[in-house]
């Protein structure tokens, strides 16, 4: 837990951009920590390999992160809420995230684990743009989820403070 909260601190908190790199940074550290002991942790792009998850399954793990962050006084400035679904009757489209909530602005934030594998960076953007199913790794959310180099690339204490929930 050590090595997560070190890695985490990466990104100073003094923009909305690195908080919120701090949170991808921390749910990257926990998934390569889990994958040491359950290695067949994939997602459902691999449909045929053992162990793979859906949505629920990569919502539920990354809720629990968040938890597991909460508790060690990693997410300063954050809350954690309940996941949320979008399209719940839709067989073909529902879909799955866990929630954080920044307790200054209130703004509800989606963090998805799902769309990449496990054990890199998780996509994410804010709550009401991802209920309307925008894409993280289109603009205007790209700049929040990029996959660097080095995680020094992730932090920019000049990032962009325009991030909010509109669109």
């Amino acid at each position: 837990m050590v090595l997560v909260k070190e890695r985490m601190a990466t990104c100073s908190s003094a923009t909305l951009h690195d908080r919120l790199q701090q949170v991808r940074i921390g749910i990257w550290q926990l998934e390569l920590l889990a994958q040491k002991y359950q290695p067949l942790l994939t997602n459902d792009f691999e449909a045929d390999v053992q162990g793979r998850m859906d949505c629920v399954d990569n919502t539920s793990n990354t809720s629990t992160y968040l938890h597991i962050l909460r508790d060690i006084g990693a997410l300063e400035g954050w809350s954690v809420s309940s996941p949320k679904v979008r399209n719940r009757f839709d067989l073909t489209a529902v879909h799955w995230t866990a929630v954080l909530i920044d307790t200054e602005s209130e703004d509800a934030w989606s963090i998805d684990s799902w769309f990449r594998p496990n054990g890199h960076l998780p996509m994410v953007m804010p709550l009401r743009s991802w209920s309307r199913e925008k894409k993280g790794w289109e603009s205007p959310y790209a700049q929040l989820n990029p996959t660097p180099y080095s995680v020094y690339e992730l932090c920019t204490s000049a990032g962009p403070e325009t991030l909010t929930l509109q669109e």
